[in-house]
């Protein structure tokens, strides 16, 4: 699975674009099907010879901070499974979002 597509990538906000915004808009989901890992992306830009995303991860702790395309593509969950984007995950704002993604879990 591509987890940046070229449209994908078109219509997701430059870093920063969002900065100061209270409850930013989640435009991407990904997630290891295989452990509890979940990235939830803001906004995004090239850096280099990657693309770089802002956003808020939910691992061994919850925070906002950046991780890279290349990053993404590169792990494995514990049973070896690489991370996937959410197919059917809708643009919305953080606070419902992440309320979403607790009630789901039971958290």
């Amino acid at each position: 699975m591509e987890l940046l597509t070229a449209e994908l990538r078109a219509r997701l906000p430059a870093l920063y674009s969002q900065d100061g915004n209270r409850d930013p808009i989640v435009h991407l989901k990904f997630f290891t099907p295989d452990s509890n890992w979940t990235w939830f992306a803001t906004e995004g830009s090239e850096d280099e010879e990657d693309f770089r995303f802002f956003g808020y991860v939910i691992g061994f702790e919850e925070e906002w901070g950046y991780f890279v395309l290349s990053e993404l593509e590169s792990v494995r969950g514990p049973l070896g499974l690489a991370i996937e984007r959410d197919l059917y995950f809708r643009p919305a704002p953080f606070s419902e979002v992440i309320k979403q993604f607790r009630n789901e879990r039971g958290l």
